[in-house]
């Protein structure tokens, strides 16, 4: 009994790492920003005010109040509202909390491993798959379901459902390009390629972890018959 309670935090483990580690790679992957620099057009999109260094400039300053906690908001160049810096404030906090969650999950499961490699606990299987199986399974159905929803709406709905949901009771996320110039630099096709950047690393995650369940034990077959 011991060991299936385990071996099931050990997949909402997985399952939560996988997601938060997915949202996190547009977040710390700053050149996929900067590559769309280029191909977004975003020098034109400012009407030529500001070039490639004022705008990577600009999102690094941004970033880093999003992520590093002891950095004040601050847009470069770029002219900002207070109800900007509030909005981004607030996805501060789900910024952090997408960080702690990704921390705690990844500890639960190194912790995990670490107690089976010392044969202090023994992971289960279920209907002859393993906790790696079942945890990327898990991960393409949630996402599946949330894929479909969101095609059943166009993109631009979608955006307006997700700050809906996330920043209840607040409009602050409308931004005026003349008084808080970063949206000109970070448009709704932006976090479009975002939310593609997050799909293709759930997806390959995921695959990876249904992967490793049939690729373990053929290794270890392997290994054990070199053995002999």
């Amino acid at each position: 009994m011991k060991d299936r309670i385990i071996t099931i935090l050990f997949c909402v483990a997985l399952v939560l790492l996988v997601i938060t580690l997915s949202i996190g790679l547009p977040i710390y992957c700053r050149f996929f920003y900067y590559i769309q620099i280029n191909t977004l057009n975003l020098v034109q999109e400012t009407g030529g005010k500001y070039n490639y260094a004022q705008i990577k400039a600009a999102y690094d300053e941004v970033l880093n109040y999003l992520t590093l906690p002891w950095c004040e908001f601050g847009t470069g160049e770029m002219a900002h509202s207070e109800s900007g810096a509030a909005h981004f404030a607030d996805c501060k906090k789900l910024f952090n909390l997408n960080l702690i969650i990704m921390l705690c999950s990844a500890a639960v499961v190194a912790g995990v491993l670490i107690a089976k490699k010392f044969k202090k606990i023994k992971l289960t299987t279920f209907f002859n798959r393993g906790a790696t199986f079942w945890s990327g399974v898990s991960v393409f159905a949630l996402i599946f379901i949330i894929a479909i929803l969101v095609l059943t709406v166009d993109f631009n709905k979608a955006f307006k459902i997700f700050h809906t949901i996330f920043f209840p009771g607040k409009t602050n996320w409308v931004f005026n390009p003349r008084t808080d110039e970063i949206i000109l630099v970070m448009p709704q096709r932006f976090f479009m390629n975002c939310a593609i950047f997050i799909a293709v690393g759930i997806f390959t995650f995921s695959s990876a972890l249904i992967a490793a369940d049939f690729l373990i034990p053929y290794v270890k077959k392997r290994r054990a018959k070199t053995a002999n």
